[in-house]
């Protein structure tokens, strides 16, 4: 193969790559909404992989923002991955993954989300599954069994700023979930998720929640249930019942740990878990010290962790990770000759401390299934310093 460049897609040559992702995701963009696309789409956001002038490959590392661990963080998106077939299995990917690597790092992104193809392709370069979503399919005689509740629903309309602010205190709970902000809303959110919205209002008259959902040919699709307490979880779930004489079910994802089943007179409900999306350390040494550990209350710890990444050699390395009694930890790199320190050890890749640190998994069992190792104290430390919280994705991209 000839020589690759890597660079951006300049403004002139966004419909190549619009045809390029119309040809590898099939689909196809009406001509009616050709210029609206075009509009969208970011130079600085668009690289491509050009051989002999021609746009051969492209992607897309989307400037986003996103919740973990109740902090927020920069986020590089990767997205609208695409090869011409004359020009795939030529590591064409692979350098845009690394030229990413590198772009996301310069932009201070230090963490990256993506949503695979085929898991075990971005796993080589370093992503790791980070989150899961429930889909439920509920006959409409098996839904919640509710009383009347106490405030009030009013329908409303694509409010970006009332639904973001409950959205944003919902998104908070979780880690993973995107920062809309409003052209999320506007170009991503009420195009792709029709249908109507309604807002519950407490007896205080504050907005606690919302649904957004579809019915046709009597499926209720509900895109959205946001909720800021149980109160609001029961008043919008008895909205979604009184539709009974519209529809023959309803069609929702959760998060991995609701427990709605649980809360039904029959919980046996068609219930599927699906692996979504990946996520990725960009920078780990960044990534750590601006990390929440959890306050520990002593004087501090320290851990020594040996990484490897072979694609972002700044990440590879033995680290001294000193973490204060504050839940704040500093990181300093040790020289490949140093003698092993006294403090407890561990070792693992940079997909492994991924979906440790996103908190998919734990310390405890990513030890079991030999993807960390160390000692046992090592391994407690993580296992109490890591917040537990459910990692969880709403969005698409």
């Amino acid at each position: 193969m000839n020589d690759v460049i890597i660079r951006h897609i300049p403004k002139e040559q966004f419909p190549d790559s619009l045809a390029l992702s119309e040809f590898a995701f099939q689909y196809k963009i009406p001509p009616e909404e050709w210029d609206d696309k075009l509009s969208q789409l970011k130079e600085n956001e668009q690289w491509g992989a050009y051989i002999d002038g021609k746009l051969a490959a492209k992607m897309t590392i989307l400037e986003l923002h996103t919740w973990i661990q109740g902090k927020r963080w920069k986020l590089g998106g990767i997205a609208s991955v695409a090869t011409w077939p004359e020009y795939r299995r030529g590591g064409l990917v692979a350098g845009l993954l690394k030229n990413a690597l590198k772009v996301m790092r310069e932009e201070e992104q230090w963490v990256s989300f993506l949503h695979p193809f085929q898991f075990a392709f971005y796993r080589k370069f370093g992503w790791e599954t980070y989150t899961e979503t429930k889909k439920y399919e509920i006959p409409t005689a098996l839904l919640p069994k509710l009383p009347p509740q106490p405030g009030q629903i009013v329908r409303a309309g694509d409010d970006a700023e009332l639904l973001g602010a409950l959205y944003t205190e919902y998104a908070k709970r979780y880690s993973g979930t995107l920062d809309r902000d409003r052209g999320w809303w506007s170009q991503r959110i009420f195009p792709n998720k029709k249908g109507t919205t309604a807002v519950y209002y407490n007896e205080d008259g504050k907005p606690a929640g919302y649904v957004r959902y579809h019915i046709k040919d009597y499926i209720c699709q509900i895109h959205e249930l946001v909720y800021l307490d149980r109160g609001a979880w029961k008043a919008l779930w008895k909205f979604i019942t009184d539709h009974d004489s519209m529809m023959e079910k309803v069609t929702i994802s959760a998060p991995s740990d609701d427990q709605l089943p649980f809360l039904l007179d029959n919980p046996r409900i068609k219930q599927e878990t699906h692996p979504y999306f990946m996520a990725r350390i960009v920078d780990a040494v960044r990534f750590i010290e601006q990390y929440p550990f959890a306050e520990n209350g002593a004087a501090g710890v320290s851990i020594e962790l040996k990484l490897t990444d072979p694609y972002a050699g700044w990440n590879e390395g033995r680290f001294i990770i000193q973490i204060g009694a504050d839940g704040q930890a500093k990181v300093e790199k040790r020289s490949g000759e140093a003698e092993a320190s006294a403090v407890p050890q561990a070792a693992c890749d940079i997909t492994t401390l991924s979906a440790l640190l996103m908190g998919y998994q734990r310390a405890s069992l990513l030890h079991e299934v030999e993807r960390l190792q160390g000692d046992e104290e090592a391994v407690r430390l993580l296992e109490a310093l890591i917040p537990k919280r459910t990692t969880y994705l709403p969005d698409f991209f």
